[in-house]
This record gives C-alpha cells, structure tokens and sequence, in this order.
C-alpha cells in the first residue's frame, strides 16, 4: 500500500503551513486547502490531487512518449530530447469534473469533494501539435488517444488510465505536454514526468504520467471516454461526455464562519472562472441576512464586484467587493459569475447521476456581531 505523501508549503519569515486535505488515502485524493485558494497561483505542495489507481513509477531517464495509429511516421521520444523543444507556459485552472459534488442533494456516488478540488498552476511544455507535425497525422483521423502509465483493474481486466480529445483540441497550440508547474518539474503527485494539459477542460482530459498517443479514425470508446465522466440524467440515460469547464466562482476571503463586526468594511473576495479561453465578464456579489427570509423587503440585491484580469486566457480571475454589514446576526455571502457566452452560475447545482459539473451560485457562512 503507496501511503499518501504529506505536503506542506512554508510561506513567508512566520512559515504559513498548508496541508491538503485527504478524501482518500489509497489512492491518493486530496482537496486544497481553502488558505491556498487565496492565491492567484496555487502553490504545488498545497493543490489537489486526483488518482484513479496510484502513483506509478516516475523516472525521467526511462521516460518515453510512444506516438502511433493513423501516422505517417509512428516514433517515440526520449525525456531529453523532448526538453529541447518549443515550450510554451500558461495559466491553467485545473477543475476536477466532481468538484462540488457533496453539494448536490441526494449526493450521487463517487469522491465526496467540497469545492475545492481545483487551482490554478503555470503550466510550462511542450505544444503537443509539434509532435503531430512529425507523425503526419492521416487526413482520416479524428481523434487522439493519449494514455497514462497507471492502470489497474476495471471490470475484471487490467486497464489504462485513458482519455481522448478531438483532433482540432489534440492540435491546438496551448494543448501541452507539460514538464513543469509553477517554474519546477513536476512532481508525481501531479503525472511527472510529462502530463497533458488541455486548457479550459476538466482535469480528466489532462492525462498524467503520459506515455502513449495514438491517432484514432473513429471515436474512442474507452471506459473512462463511454463509461465514465459523461453527463446522466436522474434515470441515467447519457446526456454527454464531460468536456469543456462551466462558469463558476469561489468567495476565497472571508473564511467560513469567520465573525465579523457591524459597520466595518470587510473585503469580499475570490476567483471565478469557465471554459474553452473564453472571459468572465462579471462577478456579483449579494449578503442574505438571516431575517432576509422572513422578510422579502429585506432582501438584498446583486452587487457588480471589481474584477481584475486573468493572467492569461485559461486563468481564473480575482474578483473584489467591500460590504459593510449594518445588522448583527448569520449572513449568507453569495457570488455568481457570468462569462462572455452568457452562462451564468445557476442557484442550485444542477443534479446529475454522477455529480460532475456542479458550478452553482458560491456561498460562505459568516456571523457579524
């Protein structure tokens, strides 16, 4: 049995300690800490941590990306060789499709994550479409298969961890294999030596301990492509597979149940996010008192926050509103986001049979007194 590695992240002359927190210990999942969501980067030691069947063997020297199928040319590429080529680094939200899922009423099965089973990580690699240049991909391909070193048993056979991503998505420029997080190699908790990366996707398509990819002529049925990670109706009909992120935010600041005091300002703040490189347009921030519900002329309404700019297009923005609370008592901070499509988050996490894509209006509890 692997035991979970322990991380911890020393921050500044008072040496801050950020551990996240274990769902499961084997394997490995953890969440982050909700004191490194403050951060517009998440720092390495503190970001969560999806493992469907263990941590495999990670040595760079043995290292080898096999390409093949529909190619011209099939080849394969040392850890060395790979380092000498183009690399590109961004900004990357990182959201695992069950991020929320504890949230949705009756909870659907799988790994019960609050919302913070995701962050944002400078991810620095290679372009994956220099590759297919050189393997010549066949005009008839329509998809790339790209699979991970772990396996382990699914429904009584030895399985890879496998995923594939649409042609046009395989050879977009900011899909990367990715040798480094945040300015270091990566470490094996997050798929060293090389991991895929497909901005403005759900983690799973972000394939780690990447060895293998194949050029497919027809759509790839792998468990985890056609059995897992698709959308199901409360009767569990297929409603699609899990793709691109949903638009969603976070309140970061203040903690929840922190107490706060009457008529001073406190700064309300977060991050918010969604998919496929396209902008958050805005952030609005609303404060639901206890009597609120009593009493509908109470009720407050939806506040423009200040919302900065991301840091590149698949980076999550900060956002900002100062509220003065003027009575004492529970209070509800709410956030919603809304990005350049349209989407906004929905009051309620929309219900599905396996909890994927919960992106409801954000709340945190607080007391003023």
């Amino acid at each position: 049995m692997t035991a979970a590695p322990e991380f911890r992240v020393a921050q500044g002359p008072g040496a801050t300690v950020w551990a996240p927190e274990t769902v499961t210990d084997e394997p490995y999942n953890a969440q982050t800490p909700s004191a490194a969501l403050t951060e517009p980067v998440t720092p390495v030691g503190a970001f969560f941590v999806r493992d469907h069947f263990g941590i495999p063997p990670t040595a760079h020297g043995n290292w080898r990306l096999r390409f093949g199928g529909a190619v011209a040319t099939a080849f394969s590429i040392g850890y060395e060789e790979l380092l000498t080529l183009e690399h590109h680094e961004l900004d990357v939200v990182v959201e695992c499709a069950g991020n929320g899922r504890s949230l949705m009423r009756p909870p659907p099965p799988g790994l019960p994550w609050s919302q913070r089973a995701v962050g944002c990580a400078r991810f620095a690699g290679v372009p994956f479409r220099l590759l297919a240049d050189r393997a010549g991909i066949d005009p008839a391909a329509v998809e790339v298969v790209f699979t991970g070193a772990d396996s382990g048993p699914v429904h009584g056979r030895r399985t890879p961890f496998e995923r594939s991503l649409p042609l046009a998505v395989a050879r977009h420029p900011d899909t990367l294999l990715a040798t480094r997080m945040n300015g270091e190699p990566l470490t094996p908790e997050h798929g060293a030596p090389v991991r895929l990366v497909a901005p403005g996707r759900y983690a799973v398509a972000d394939v780690k301990w990447l060895v293998g990819a194949r050029a497919v002529t027809s759509p790839f049925a792998g468990v985890f492509q056609t059995d897992d990670y698709l959308y199901l109706d409360p009767r569990g009909t297929p409603e699609g597979p899990v793709t691109t992120l949903r638009v969603k935010s976070l309140i970061t600041e203040p903690a929840p149940d922190e107490d706060l005091r009457r008529g001073h300002e406190t700064l309300v703040r977060g991050h918010a996010w969604t998919g496929d490189g396209v902008p958050v347009r805005s952030v609005e921030v609303r404060a639901e008192h206890e009597d609120d519900g009593r009493d509908p002329d109470h009720v407050r309404g939806w506040h423009r926050a200040v919302l900065e700019p991301p840091a590149g297009p698949y980076a999550w923005s900060g956002w900002s509103y100062r509220w003065t609370p003027q009575q004492p008592g529970p209070y509800r901070l709410l956030s919603r986001a809304t990005d350049a499509r349209g989407d906004t988050q929905p009051p309620q996490a929309p219900w599905n049979a396996r909890g994927y894509g919960c992106n409801p209006v954000a709340s945190v509890e607080v007391v003023v007194v």
